[in-house]
């Protein structure tokens, strides 16, 4: 290899534009497929965030009641009897947001009533036997006793006082409560002070909230009412979701026929839907990255053919003076390795140069060292396949192609 080294450094001097051409279309496509298979990466790690609830079992049903609303309380329970009364119907309950759900209601958390700032701003969820529901898997303490919860109206009304108690996740039981556990401590949401009696794995909050802190959710003992905003939770049987979703809508069409239906999916849509955005990001890129190797796999090809047609006499020659077919194969590989290796060398700078400024724009985490090998050698073998036919050819041409004029 090291022989041929020489002449096709000579060689690319005397072709300096082509080369550099080839380098630069090589770094390019380096520097944007590292940062992209990044991206992508980073995209479906958030869309595949665990919720913590039985997904497939769940769906939302909002509505809108005409006409005027006496007995309120009675009109919900009344909805919630006639849910429960669907055969495969295994919980239901009015709630305010869904994991992930894009209705978020969120609150400032404070640890000391002398504090003037809040120490983290946290999702809050309301539901009677939410928890339970969304099946929520309980870490530690208890859920709600019947005799916490209070009508959701008659807090705001000052009918009502609360039962200052909480859930919160373990999550943001660690970050507030580092070296102890939480159970029996006491926070401030929204300025009211709560004790916290249990501790839930994960409830993500619906929206508005970085990765890091999604689950820094505070569940309360509120019964939600629909005009507040609340939404029918619904967990069925499984496989039969789809079909307790139409009966359920029919069931509360069923009390009050005037009502109107804004809304009836199951869960995984619903989650779906949050995550449109980021799963066409996902596709966007990938096809972008597709088209780049696409195109810098046509550059090699051609201009290594390019090449080769230039090149019949001097390979001739080197047929002549001994070069067999696969010292020829092995010169225009070794060519198109410098080629490909200069192109690398100058996208791995590229590309953390793109990653700063991702960085800085879009707030994204820094590109690990290991996108940098992959991407590598993902172009030393594309560089090596595209040249491939090109070079058989060049081995093809026979020695008597140095006597021709």
């Amino acid at each position: 290899m090291s022989l041929d080294i020489l002449p096709i450094v000579a060689t690319l001097r005397r072709h300096r534009l082509t080369a550099t051409l080839l380098v630069l279309q090589i770094a390019l496509t380096c520097a944007i497929v590292c940062n992209a298979v990044f991206v992508i990466g980073d995209r479906l790690a958030w869309m595949t965030t665990p919720s913590g609830i039985a997904e497939d079992q769940l769906m939302r049903i909002t509505v809108s009641d005409i006409g005027p609303r006496k007995d309120i309380h009675a009109r919900v329970e009344a909805d919630l009897a006639a849910i429960r009364g669907i055969p495969g119907v295994e919980a239901v309950t009015v709630g305010n947001s869904l994991p992930f759900g894009g209705n978020a209601w969120n609150s400032g958390l404070k640890l000391d009533r002398s504090q003037r700032s809040s120490s983290v701003d946290v999702a809050t969820f309301y539901g009677e036997s939410l928890a339970e529901t969304l099946g929520s898997r309980l870490l530690a303490g208890r859920m709600f006793h019947p005799d916490e919860y209070r009508w959701v109206d008659d807090l705001v009304a000052e009918k009502a006082t609360s039962s200052h108690v909480g859930i919160v996740t373990n999550d943001l039981a660690r970050r507030l409560f580092p070296d102890k556990s939480a159970l029996g401590e006491e926070i401030l949401v929204g300025g009211e002070p709560v004790r916290i009696v249990g501790v839930l794995e994960r409830l993500p909050a619906a929206s508005g909230k970085a990765r890091e802190d999604v689950n820094d959710t505070v569940l309360m003992p509120w019964r939600m009412i629909p005009a507040y905003g609340g939404g029918y939770f619904v967990r069925a049987r499984k496989g039969e979701t789809a079909r307790v979703l139409k009966d359920a809508v029919a069931a509360l069409k069923g009390v009050n026929p005037r009502r109107v239906v804004v809304e009836a999916r199951p869960y995984t849509e619903i989650r779906g839907r949050f995550f449109a955005a980021d799963r066409a990001m996902a596709v966007l890129l990938s096809s972008v990255s597709v088209a780049l190797l696409a195109v810098t796999a046509l550059g090699i090809v051609g201009l290594a053919s390019f090449w080769v047609g230039q090149r019949r006499r001097q390979i001739g020659v080197r047929r002549a003076l001994g070069a067999s077919r696969a010292d020829i194969l092995h010169y225009f590989q070794t060519e198109n390795f410098l080629l490909a290796s200069m192109g690398i060398v100058l996208g791995m700078v590229l590309a953390y140069g793109i990653n700063a400024l991702l960085m800085k724009q879009y707030e994204l985490p820094r590109l690990p060292l290991a996108y940098l090998p992959v991407g590598a050698t993902v172009l030393w073998l594309l560089g090596q396949v595209a040249v491939l036919a090109p070079a058989l050819r060049a081995a093809s041409v026979p020695p008597v192609e140095a006597t021709r004029g």
